[in-house]
């Protein structure tokens, strides 16, 4: 089967933890044969942030740590569909693309019934920004991939799309795995400020407890304001910057748990969906205790796979618990690892994604 796949970045993942779930899918679907051609805009503003930040580097370290995983940049308007997508049996397009692009695909789909078309949401803006959403022309599409089920259900309510399926992301646990290491911190975090989504949670959730405990703690991500490195620094938190996703394991090795605390968006409006970071790092075997979320599609088991802390005291004394006692973060970590293991990994992933593809009608 040969798959050509519309994204953001593969090369780039500031900003951008999408990249995270494409590598993994891309590297699976590869490892089983099949045909993968991904396509990103050459001045795609993630990229563009990256070599701005930190030259060119961190791309030929990313190539040359994933020599099989390659991308075609694209100038958009000398994009010439009918030759990329010659020979192709499935076309996904992530929902980061333009939306003149977007319609593009769809228009060659109505003519060429060869390929199936589908459109992958992984953001929240289908509630948060609903008209953005629905000014995508999706008639033509084939179906949605959709990372949650209160976001599928809001394309076959909306009549977005004729058809749609919930595809969590997962762990790619062929980079996300326990690596050897001896702890030399307490709290590790990783993740980007998140466009004032998560301000409060965040110094309720994690600066507030590290620094009422005196933890040893380091802060992974970008477009933190100055008020938040300030904060970040009178809490005597470590601010690390970027970290190349694939480098992650390396870190987590280093600390002694991690904590999740997601968007505001994705609490109050979108239940059941983790993003990816809770994946990754359960599936690193590292204990995660995590600000509230409600869990609705049972994809884990809250007190057993980590801890959920309602407020910034309960944080504070699970944070504790966790660094004191080993047995009990032993007890996470392993029992998180199992539960991504058995369930959410890019194998199953794609072993999904096949088969709404033989649903389709496509031979893979």
């Amino acid at each position: 089967m040969r798959v050509v796949m519309f994204y953001h970045s593969l090369l780039s993942d500031w900003n951008h933890g999408n990249a995270h779930f494409l590598r993994g899918v891309a590297a699976e679907l590869l490892s089983r044969g099949h045909e993968v051609c991904i396509c990103e805009p050459r001045r795609g503003w993630s990229i563009e942030n990256l070599l701005a930040e930190h030259g060119p580097e961190p791309v030929l370290r990313f190539m040359k740590s994933f020599p099989h995983l390659k991308s075609r940049r694209y100038d958009p308007a000398t994009l010439k569909l009918d030759e990329v997508l010659d020979g192709a049996d499935l076309v996904i397009v992530h929902e980061w693309n333009e939306r003149e692009l977007v319609n593009r695909l769809g228009s060659h789909r109505a003519k060429n019934n060869r390929y199936r078309l589908l459109f992958h949401d992984t953001h929240h803006r289908s509630v948060t920004d609903p008209a953005s959403m629905a000014a995508y022309d999706l008639r033509n599409y084939d179906g949605v991939l959709a990372f949650g089920g209160v976001i599928r259900d809001i394309y076959l309510e909306r009549r977005w799309a004729r058809q749609a399926w919930t595809w969590h992301e997962a762990a790619d646990t062929r980079v996300f795995r326990p690596v050897p290491g001896r702890p030399e911190g307490d709290v590790i975090w990783i993740g980007n400020w998140g466009d004032d989504e998560r301000t409060t949670e965040l110094h309720e959730f994690l600066i507030g407890p590290v620094r009422a405990l005196g933890l040893k703690a380091r802060i992974h991500g970008v477009r933190y304001p100055e008020p938040a490195r300030s904060a970040l620094a009178d809490a005597g938190i470590d601010y690390a910057g970027w970290l190349p996703n694939y480098l992650v394991p390396e870190a987590f090795a280093r600390f002694r748990a991690t904590v999740h605390v997601p968007r505001r968006p994705y609490v109050e409006a979108l239940p059941g969906i983790p993003t990816i970071r809770p994946f990754e790092a359960m599936a690193c075997g590292i204990p995660l205790v995590s600000s509230p979320w409600n869990d609705s599609e049972g994809l884990f088991t809250a007190g057993r796979d980590y801890l959920v802390a309602q407020n910034g005291r309960e944080m504070q004394g699970m944070l504790a618990d966790v660094l004191r006692d080993a047995r009990l973060a032993r007890s996470l970590a392993e029992s998180g690892r199992r539960t991504v293991l058995a369930r959410h990994t890019c194998v199953h992933r794609v072993e999904q994604l096949l088969g709404i593809c033989r649903s389709l009608g496509v031979r893979c």
